[in-house]
């Protein structure tokens, strides 16, 4: 019984680690003082990397942290997921964009964006 239990939790544990991309047409909707997570697929080796674009509206939401998570089997040139780890601060409603910014030391534009609406209540 109590293999069972250890592989049960290895399993959740393992699927947690593998969370799917935020879907960028869904609303992400949170509690004042709770922290939530924008999780984006990512590939490193390439030199693109994901930023915050612009100002957060820091009334409502403030950037906390940001993780990245390896694909399994990890492997050379395999991608993951990047995970931004924002905290809610206020009620209301705001967007936060990522972008995709090529491998360059310059200041460039971003070459993709994703934009995410939370809503905090």
């Amino acid at each position: 019984m109590r293999k069972t239990v250890v592989i049960i939790l290895l399993a959740l544990l393992l699927a947690a680690c593998n969370a799917e991309p935020t879907d960028p047409q869904g609303k992400i909707e949170t509690s004042a003082g709770k922290e939530f997570k924008v999780f984006i697929e990512s590939n490193p080796s390439t030199g693109y990397h994901w930023e915050i674009v612009g100002k957060l509206d820091e009334s409502i939401v403030e950037f906390v942290s940001r993780d990245y998570r390896a694909d399994t089997p990890v492997q050379p040139g395999s991608g993951g997921t990047d995970i931004f780890i924002f905290k809610a601060v206020g009620a209301g409603e705001t967007t936060i964009t990522l972008g995709s910014y090529p491998p360059s030391l310059e200041l460039s534009e971003p070459a993709q964006t994703e934009t995410f609406t939370v809503v905090v209540k």
